[in-house]
Parts: structure tokens; sequence; C-alpha cells
């Protein structure tokens, strides 16, 4: 499971460390992608498999279904750490998240976020705790 918060940065080539607390988890080889909310969402093998078993399942009729593959599936790659802990976050996917030169990388359960560190600080300062909790009530059937 990944969790935790590290500030990193991206040097002149796109590439940035790996912290070590989740280098053991995450994998030699991941898969890194678009994600929801500005960020980049990186998977472990095998998280992406259950993943992509999900995403199979959505119905090709449904415009919103095909969009959402698309989303994700299109911006995939699959990156390499190496002997230093680093990796190379393509250009396509730095230009999609802002990342310049300061990133966050948190651990969020079955995947990790990479978010330009502006763009982190700003949600987390918009984020309520007890609004999120109400919300979840409905989602949990609490």
């Amino acid at each position: 499971m990944f969790i935790g918060e590290y500030e990193h940065s991206v040097d002149t080539k796109g590439r940035v460390i790996m912290p070590s607390k989740l280098r053991e988890d995450i994998g030699d080889t991941f898969i890194l992608t678009k994600g929801l909310d500005g960020c980049l969402f990186a998977y472990s093998q095998r998280e992406w498999t259950n993943f992509e078993e999900k995403l199979k399942t959505l119905p090709l009729t449904n415009k919103n279904a095909r969009e959402f593959v698309r989303f994700f599936l299109s911006g995939a790659i699959e990156c390499e750490i190496d002997k230093q802990g680093r990796f190379l976050i393509p250009s396509n996917l730095r230009n999609y998240s802002k990342l310049d030169k300061e990133i966050v990388i948190i651990g969020v359960g079955t995947r990790i976020e990479i978010w330009n560190k502006e763009e982190w600080m700003h949600n987390e300062e918009n984020i309520s705790a007890d609004e999120i909790a109400e919300n979840m009530d409905k989602l949990l059937g609490i």
C-alpha cells in the first residue's frame, strides 16, 4: 500500500527520483499515465493489470466509457527505475500535469500520484476534511 507525501524535483531531462519508501512496492518497472485533477497516476504492474481489467468491463457503446478508457490508456507509458532510483517522465505527461521543477509525490493506496507542487498546495488548502466526510457518508452508505 502506497502512503506518504514526498517533495522532489524534476531534472532538466525530465527525470525524477522515486522515493525509496515507494520504490519497493512499485517495482523496477511501472505504468505512468494521466491522472485526474491534473496529476499523474503511477501503478505497479499488478495494480495496472487490475485497473485494465476494470476498464475492459466498461461498455464500448457508452461514449463516456470510451472517453474514460481513451484518457487513461492513450497517455500510459511503462517507466523503468534506473540504478540511481530515477525514472523519466515524458514531456507530454509533464505538460499535462504542469510539472516543472518542484513536485510532490504522494502514496494513495493502490497508486502513486505526482503533482506540481503549487497545484498540490492549492489542492491541500481547499480540502475540508469535514465536508469530505459528510459526502463519504453517502458513498459508503453509512
